[in-house]
């Protein structure tokens, strides 16, 4: 049956269409989005979700989402998504970055000059028959010193375009390096350093704990006296009435905004004030950048649907249509490695030891630690997926730790995961063969080739005779056929231990049966979903 999407805010018919030629059953509503009852009412028939800012994707919402998967956002800002929700449902987040970084970057960069001239209100005093010429002095943005706070993808465009300008470009940005920022052309500071040099400073952040008010009133006090601010990236980083004082007393010289802590921004203390530029968020409104964004949330939401390939998710490791057809046995391998030590283990688990080991170690360690950490929770939660568990596990205090180290055994690579509880540590490890299949190969620090089944068994006990008769005669006692039998032992009369895989369940009776020998100290039936 083919994936079904829903678009429920206003996408372009050619992004609908691409949704059609790659075989998604989508259902276009754009008006649907405005009416959350409804919404709520209609998302359980759905596997993806496609929106723009008009759709609220509340903890309701996807309360009711049953068969959702993966919700994609045209543009960048998710603002409109209860992703923690999102995540604890296992539904992938998606947005789309780069599709407006020009568009976005170009209006920052417009609303300079509007403001270093004047521009709105001159249009508007000479339309109303004024020629008030000697009113709008500006200033040239040649010379000029532009502060821009995130140099990231939006960011970095706008300090390329500033040197166009001839402005000297001053940047602060916890993630630019030295490097980086030599390349780009630009001086890299603290942001005390920047508030104090810039005459234009523009933000190209996101909205998080850390950026929030980030131009407090503190720092917009610390600005040279003459500062034009331009905030095109997100309501919330500038104290808004802190700004409109600041421009009243003359310290602030100017503002240009295009997003607003409350919006729809129908009433805010920097509308009437002279020499501030307001528009509707606009950042991303041109012809170009909606059709981009929307274009590529349709190639996005049917990669994933389709081919499982991941691209810009906020709350799970992004993997190319490429590596998820390379990766895939690795991925089921992981997860069954985290489902066998899951099943294994009664007590809480504290942390979480993932090695890596030759080929695996150059794969996409994120996927493959989402996926052993899926598989380790299911045992606690058979809902978890690669997207929810990370977030189980950071509920739970679990700690999770990865290591990768080059090939160091007879195998082109591995994965061994340690679980360490308070009164044990518990480790596997697995391998993927050339026919594809997972393999267990070592438990308990025991070397073993396991084929990996639906329904097994696992024994451990003293490495004495008749072990193997016992199993066999129980299990055909019971009527449960053994597709494939592994043992295994630390060294001669030591630690022993045995994998059946078996064609049904082990039922009740045989478990018994075998605890009554008094051969065994371990009996585990365990279950695999081989999907």
């Amino acid at each position: 049956m083919a994936p079904k999407v829903l678009v429920s805010d206003k996408l372009s018919e050619t992004a609908v269409q691409i949704f059609r030629d790659r075989g998604i059953d989508v259902d276009f509503q754009p008006d649907l989005g405005k009416d959350k009852d409804k919404l709520a009412e209609l998302i359980g028939a759905y596997d993806g979700l496609a929106i723009r800012s008009a759709t609220k994707v509340t903890e309701k919402i996807l309360a009711n989402a049953t068969n959702l998967k993966v919700i994609a956002r045209a543009g960048i800002g998710t603002d409109n998504i209860d992703k923690v929700a999102a995540s604890k449902k296992g539904v992938i987040v998606m947005n789309t970055p780069f599709g407006n970084m020009i568009t976005t970057a170009e209006h920052a960069i417009a609303m300079m000059f509007a403001v270093a001239r004047q521009i709105p209100e001159a249009s508007a005093s000479t339309q109303a028959g004024k020629w008030e010429k000697s009113r709008f002095m500006g200033v040239e943005l040649t010379g000029k010193t532009l502060g821009v706070i995130g140099a990231g993808n939006i960011g970095g465009i706008v300090c390329d375009r500033a040197r166009g300008l001839k402005m000297k470009v001053v940047a602060y940005d916890p993630f630019l390096g030295q490097e980086k920022a030599d390349k780009m052309g630009v001086e890299k500071v603290e942001l005390d350093d920047l508030l104090k040099r810039a005459d234009f400073i523009t933000l190209h952040v996101p909205l998080t704990d850390q950026t929030r008010n980030i131009l407090s009133r503190e720092n917009l006090e610390k600005t040279k006296k003459g500062v034009r601010v331009i905030n095109c990236a997100r309501g919330g980083l500038v104290d808004e009435q802190a700004l409109a004082d600041l421009l009243k007393d003359g310290h602030v010289a100017g503002a240009g905004f295009d997003v607003f802590a409350e919006e729809p921004a129908v009433d805010n203390p920097l509308f009437g004030l002279p020499n501030v530029v307001c528009t509707p968020h606009l950042g991303a409104a041109t012809t170009e950048a909606q059709e981009n964004v929307a274009l590529q949330v349709a190639e996005q939401m049917s990669d994933y649907l389709l081919t499982g390939a991941v691209t810009n998710a906020l709350n799970m490791p992004s993997v190319t249509a490429e590596e998820a057809k390379v990766m895939g046995p690795w991925i089921k391998l992981s997860d069954h490695l985290g489902n066998f030590i899951g099943q294994m283990t009664d007590e809480p688990i504290k942390a979480i030891n993932i090695l890596y080991d030759g080929v695996a170690s150059e794969m996409n360690l994120g996927a493959l630690t989402s996926a052993a950490v899926a598989g380790i929770m299911k045992s606690v939660n058979p809902e978890v997926n690669m997207v929810s568990a990370p977030v189980v596990a950071k509920e739970r205090g679990v700690k999770i730790s990865t290591t990768k180290q080059d090939k160091s055994g007879a195998f082109e690579g591995y994965v061994k995961i340690t679980v360490v509880t308070d009164k044990r540590e518990r480790s596997i490890g697995g391998t993927v063969f050339s026919d594809g299949k997972p393999r267990f190969i070592q438990i308990k620090g025991i070397n073993i080739d396991a084929e990996i089944g639906q329904h097994m068994l696992y024994t451990t006990n003293e490495d004495v005779p008749g072990i193997i008769g016992t199993l066999g005669q129980t299990m055909g006692e019971n009527g449960v056929n053994i597709a494939n039998f592994t043992l295994g032992r630390s060294d001669a009369g030591g630690e022993a231990i045995a994998l059946l895989y078996v064609d049904a369940p082990v039922p009740e009776t045989a478990i018994k049966a075998l605890h009554a020998t008094g051969k065994f100290q371990q009996i585990r039936p365990l279950q695999f979903d081989m999907g």
